[in-house]
């Protein structure tokens, strides 16, 4: 197998589209976001990519057949603005092929004269996340007023630590290509898959857009998992006491 194998599933022309990348990272943030879009508007899968740089595995499908671990890209067209969403099983595996594969990305942009890309992605916290809130990068500071006008914040020194993978290396590398990119991450734990942020990320990104997208699937998944972050609160108050008479007892000892 080469390094990177872009494989044509259907030629496709689209008038000037932006490139919207939601694979699996902080609480599958952008992956629940791309999916759902992808999901609502019916876009058509275009190009499946493979490469040895991902997991040496394959998934099992429901009829017990197996297919190669691959990230995909799908177009949607309207009068409005056209779309190429990039989604997939897992990012790259190794350094490199980080490089590799987001090269790649940028040469089918270009390829569809893409002038701006917006990365998706989670933000975690390492605790429950009270209001939510979209954090964003951009690789072109002109970008900032724009997109603080959506409601998106920029805080100095966040994300920490940079932004790692594909949703970073696009912003860097697409700034050497002279296309526009914009990083938009929503607040999550990153303990658990978080459609709540998705919701929020998707909400701003649809105002970027200027389209309409049913939320209503997300809403469904937040809602589940509501329930369970409720219940692990239930059981962290239940333990909590406990755990404060033993402290209690220990101080009697010493």
């Amino acid at each position: 197998m080469k390094d990177i194998e872009v494989v044509t599933i259907k030629d496709i022309s689209l008038k000037n589209p932006v490139m919207i990348e939601g694979l699996p990272g902080v609480g599958h943030v952008g992956k629940l976001v791309a999916e759902h879009m992808i999901e609502e508007l019916e876009a058509e899968k275009i190009m499946e990519i493979y490469s040895p740089h991902f997991p040496p595995q394959v998934l099992v499908m429901n009829d017990g057949t197996v297919r190669l671990v691959q990230n995909e890209v799908y177009a949607w067209k309207s009068e409005n603005v056209d779309l190429l969403l990039l989604v997939g099983d897992y990012q790259s595996a190794t350094n490199m092929g980080h490089y590799m594969l987001t090269e790649a990305f940028l040469d089918i942009a270009q390829k569809f004269d893409v002038k701006r890309i917006y990365t998706l992605g989670g933000y975690g916290i390492g605790q429950l996340v009270e209001v939510q809130t979209v954090l964003g990068a951009v690789n072109d500071a002109n970008l900032i007023e724009e997109m603080n006008g959506y409601g998106v914040e920029f805080k100095e020194n966040e994300p920490g630590g940079g932004i790692v993978g594909v949703s970073g290396l696009l912003l860097g590398m697409a700034k050497r290509r002279d296309i526009e990119a914009v990083c938009l991450m929503g607040l999550t734990s990153g303990y658990l898959v978080d459609p709540k942020s998705a919701q929020a990320v998707l909400k701003v990104l649809c105002q970027a857009l200027g389209i309409k997208v049913d939320m209503l699937a997300l809403e469904e998944r937040a809602k589940e998992m509501e329930k369970i972050v409720a219940k692990i609160q239930e059981m962290e108050t239940v333990k909590m006491p406990q755990d404060a008479g033993m402290e209690e007892g220990l101080g009697y000892i010493r």
